[in-house]
């Protein structure tokens, strides 16, 4: 924890000095006050991280002299201290300012735990600041990372942090959760940003292609090659390679990988010559890699020289706080797309709530993209969202839970056809699934395709 400037306003003299002599012995800096005059005068004239207030004193009281504090500084946190610990004295703290509220006599290592998460946030505000900063004087927004929550803020700030080294970075998380975008973050406030990040979806392309797009290949290195092709860790020499669905890498193309990250060195398929790169690797997965490295499908040690800096990003149904400004961002979106600007109903917006986003922010862009398509009167309703009729789906899905879950697993493919106009690469990526096995499921239930 940092040490922190603090000022007590207490008229009490045994628990000002108490408190001092307890808070400087922790390593902050403490001043007192025994009255809330005395204290608001040294507030304009010096600068503190924090105040700690009684609430009931002689002359102004707490609530006064929050009030009268947020007046002159709004960024210093106050911490209401009291002994009459009634709600109604907490909910008027809050409501005027308080970061905090503890009741007398004082547990000091209770006080302890309030101020670590005073200085934490400090320090991520701080943080974030700079951050802004370095990305304003790179030209770059965060526009499309649209977030609320303390989990997204976390995990934006941690981008700023591993920007600068050179480490690799493992973003885990579910489908539709926005690694590329946190991938792309991370690279644009690196040192590379000049240079380009290369997104490749391992997932997305055949098997035997993969390590010529990845490696490059010489001229007669296999039928069809019929010139030398570059791949992609020479075309992003200098910048960063983002390897989206890395746990559908293949045993020898896993071998292939580590050695480039144990000697930064390769070969291009059916060629000689060692070639060396400077590349960053950024790798995400939407799979247990842990349990891959258990089941003998994914290398150990490949798996500790990607996961030097992990970043996970929580599903959406773990981070609600996200969904309001998600809403707004997408409904002005695709009402500018679409002509003229929708507005969404109370009960529609309650509904896209309390809904849990099997698909995270994907789904939710593709339901209010429809919904902006599809609704009268410029104003989004219950009936324009596609889980309406839950009730009646979740009772279609009754019975033995294979049945259930291989009813919902061939509706689900079958919409991504649909949306997707049977276009096998793009229904993968909308299932968050690979493409090979999304061509099993298909065979599997019977489903036509066209490509």
């Amino acid at each position: 924890m940092k040490p922190l400037s603090i000022l007590i306003i207490e008229d009490g003299q045994s628990q000002r000095d108490m408190l001092k002599d307890f808070l400087e012995g922790e390593g902050h800096s403490a001043a007192v006050a025994g009255s809330g005059e005395t204290g608001l005068e040294m507030v304009r004239k010096d600068h503190f991280d924090l105040i700690l207030l009684d609430y009931k004193m002689p002359g102004m009281n707490g609530i006064e002299v929050l009030e009268a504090v947020k007046g002159i500084n709004p960024e210093i946190d106050v911490i209401m201290m009291t002994a009459f610990g009634t709600i109604e004295t907490a909910v008027g703290a809050m409501k005027s300012g308080a970061a905090d509220y503890i009741t007398k006599p004082i547990d000091l290592e209770d006080l302890l735990i309030h101020l670590r998460r005073i200085s934490e946030r400090r320090t991520l505000i701080r943080e974030n600041e700079v951050l802004r900063s370095q990305l304003k004087e790179k030209g770059i927004t965060t526009d499309r990372i649209i977030f609320r929550s303390r989990a997204m803020e976390d995990l934006v700030n941690m981008a700023g942090r591993v920007a600068a080294s050179r480490s690799t970075v493992l973003i885990q998380g579910e489908s539709g959760t926005g690694k590329e975008l946190l991938a792309r973050l991370v690279h644009n406030l690196s040192p590379r940003s000049d240079r380009p990040i290369i997104v490749v979806n391992c997932g997305a392309i055949h098997e035997n292609l993969l390590e010529s797009e990845l490696f490059g290949h010489e001229k007669g290195a296999f039928t069809g090659a019929v010139r030398r092709r570059i791949g992609y860790f020479e075309e992003a020499d200098g910048g960063s390679l983002f390897l989206d669905e890395i746990g559908e890498l293949t045993l020898p193309l896993q071998v292939k990988l580590l050695r480039f990250l144990q000697e930064r060195e390769f070969q291009r398929l059916g060629g000689n010559e060692v070639i060396r790169t400077d590349v960053r690797i950024i790798s995400a997965t939407n799979r247990d890699l842990e349990a891959r490295v258990r089941e003998g499908a994914f290398r150990e040690d490949l798996f500790y020289r990607l996961n030097v800096v992990t970043m996970s990003i929580p599903p959406l149904r773990e981070r609600k706080d996200d969904i309001p400004p998600l809403v707004d961002y997408f409904l002005a979106k695709f009402s500018s797309e679409n002509g003229g600007l929708k507005s969404i109903s109370r009960e529609a917006r309650d509904m896209l709530m309390k809904y849990d986003y099997p698909g995270n922010v994907r789904e939710l862009e593709n339901i209010l993209e429809r919904a902006t398509v599809i609704s009268r009167d410029g104003i989004i309703s219950v009936e324009d969202l596609p889980f309406r009729d839950t009730p009646a789906d979740e009772r279609r899905f009754e019975g033995k839970m294979k049945d259930s879950i291989e009813a919902l697993e061939l509706q689900m493919i079958r919409k991504a056809m649909q949306d997707s106009g049977s276009n096998q690469s793009k229904a993968a990526d909308i299932l968050g699934i690979s493409e090979r096995m999304l061509r099993y499921k298909l065979k599997k239930y019977g489903i036509k395709s066209d490509r």
